[in-house]
């Protein structure tokens, strides 16, 4: 039934307009569609929508992942935009600086001002099934 819809990434966030700097400097993404409540950005093919809610940044799970080839250069452009990244202990992976390493999966995870967990990570088809479950774990 749903197998041939998009999906479309959600996330709260307290104050729009301190998020709309984020996604847009730090992010690089680009705003496609706006009203008081709401925020919609592109990104690939896919829209991010952000939207204002009381309980923004309360998920302690990763909230959107992007997909990429370049996981190192993509953490160093960001970090070089102020973005910060989160480190975690977690089975079957090292940490190389900033990016988390099972096999030939490469992930790192950053937050936002509100504190919603994103993370960047290699492509499935060149990730182990065994390793690509890692990056969707909670991370708390």
């Amino acid at each position: 039934m749903l197998s041939d819809k998009d999906a479309v990434a959600t996330v709260a966030v307290k104050n729009l307009e301190s998020a709309r700097k984020f996604y847009e400097q730090a992010l690089g993404l680009t705003t496609v569609m706006e009203n008081q409540e709401v925020l919609a950005f592109k990104s690939g093919r896919s829209t991010l929508f952000v939207y204002r809610s009381q309980f923004a940044g309360t998920n302690k799970a990763t909230a959107v992942t992007w997909v990429t080839d370049e996981v190192e250069d993509v953490v160093k452009t960001l970090k070089s935009r102020g973005v910060s990244f989160e480190h975690y202990d977690l089975p079957n992976m090292t940490r190389q600086g900033d990016v988390h390493v099972a096999g030939t999966m490469k992930t790192a995870w950053f937050k936002d001002p509100d504190g919603n967990i994103f993370s960047l990570v290699t492509p499935p088809n060149t990730a182990t099934s065994q390793t690509v479950g890692a990056s969707a774990r909670s991370t708390a």
